[in-house]
C-alpha cells in the first residue's frame, strides 16, 4: 500500500466559520489526503460578521517553510488561498520554488474580490503580485471579479457567453497558468463553472439556490485541489465539485442555515471518502 498523498494548504484560518483552512482541512482529509496547513492569518470567525479577532501570520509563514524544509516534507500539491500582502505572495512564491518538483501540482485560488469589487486590502500592486503567483499555477480558480482583474478586462457582471469566458481564460493562461476554472457564472436559474485547459472548454451547471453561502468557493477550490491530486482531470474535478457544492448548498437552504455559517457539508464527507485515486 502507498502512503497518503500530501497537500500544503496555504490560507487563513477562521476558527468558528466554515471557510478557508477550516473547510480545506476536512474536505481534503476526507479524500484520504494528508493536509498540511500554513495559516496566512488567524481569525476567530470570518470578517462577514459584525465582530471578529484577526492576527496576521506573515512572519510565521517563513518559519513554517523553514521547518518543513528541515523535515524534508514532500508535497503532491501546493494549494494557496487568501493572501493578505505582497510579502505573503513572495513567501508563497519562494515556498513553491523550494518544494515543487516535476510532479507537484500547483493550485491557486486568487481570493481578491467578488461581485465586481476588489477587496479593500488588495492594492493595485498586490493584484499585480497575484498575477506572478497565478503564472506558476497548474490550475487557477477565480470568480468572474477576480478573473477580470487578472485578465485586465472590465467587470461585466456575473453572466457572459462562452466566447467571452474563453477570452478571459485565455488571457489568464497567457500569464502562465495551465488551466482555469472560472467559477460562479450565473444564469437566470443556474450557476455554472467554466473550464479552459489551454485547448478545450466545458461548462458545468447546476440549479441556482436562492441564498449565497459564505465559504462555498473554499469548498469548491479544495475539491479541485484534492481531486486533481488524486489524478482527476480538471474537467472531471470540476464536474464532481459542481455537483457536490450543489448538494450541500441545497441541503443548507432546506434546513435554513444562516448564510454566515456557510454550507453544512459535514454529513456529505462520506461521499469524498469513497473516491479512489485515478493514478
Amino acid at each position: 500500500m502507498k502512503p497518503p498523498k500530501r497537500i500544503a494548504a496555504i490560507n487563513d484560518l477562521s476558527g468558528a466559520s466554515r471557510c478557508s483552512l477550516t473547510t480545506a482541512l476536512p474536505i481534503i482529509s476526507s479524500m484520504g489526503i494528508n493536509c498540511c496547513v500554513m495559516p496566512t492569518a488567524i481569525l476567530s470567525n470570518h470578517t462577514g460578521y459584525s465582530t471578529y479577532f484577526f492576527e496576521d501570520c506573515t512572519s510565521q509563514m517563513s518559519e513554517f517553510s523553514k521547518k518543513w524544509k528541515e523535515l524534508d516534507l514532500k508535497f503532491d500539491c501546493i494549494y494557496s488561498g487568501f493572501l493578505g500582502s505582497e510579502s505573503q505572495i513572495e513567501t508563497v512564491e519562494k515556498f513553491v520554488s523550494d518544494f515543487k518538483d516535476e510532479n507537484t501540482l500547483i493550485v491557486v485560488d486568487p481570493v481578491m474580490g467578488d461581485n465586481g469589487e476588489i477587496y479593500t486590502t488588495y492594492t493595485e500592486a498586490l493584484c499585480d503580485e497575484m498575477k506572478r503567483l497565478v503564472a506558476m499555477a497548474d490550475i487557477v480558480t477565480p470568480n468572474i471579479t477576480e478573473a477580470c482583474s487578472l485578465s485586465g478586462c472590465d467587470y461585466f457582471g456575473e453572466t457572459a457567453d462562452e466566447d467571452k469566458l474563453t477570452d478571459i481564460c485565455k488571457r489568464i493562461c497567457d500569464l502562465g497558468a495551465k488551466s482555469v476554472v472560472l467559477t460562479g457564472c450565473k444564469g437566470k436559474k443556474s450557476i455554472s463553472n467554466f473550464v479552459y485547459d489551454g485547448k478545450n472548454t466545458s461548462m458545468y451547471s447546476s440549479e441556482l439556490v436562492p441564498k449565497y453561502y459564505t465559504g462555498t468557493g473554499d469548498v469548491f477550490a479544495s475539491l479541485i485541489a484534492g481531486l486533481a491530486t488524486k489524478g482527476f482531470s480538471v474537467f472531471e474535478a470540476t464536474e464532481f465539485a459542481t455537483d457536490f457544492v450543489h448538494k450541500i448548498t441545497t441541503y443548507s437552504y432546506e434546513i435554513d442555515m444562516d448564510i454566515n455559517e456557510g454550507v453544512a457539508y459535514e454529513g456529505f464527507l462520506g461521499l469524498l471518502s469513497a473516491i479512489e485515486d485515478k493514478k
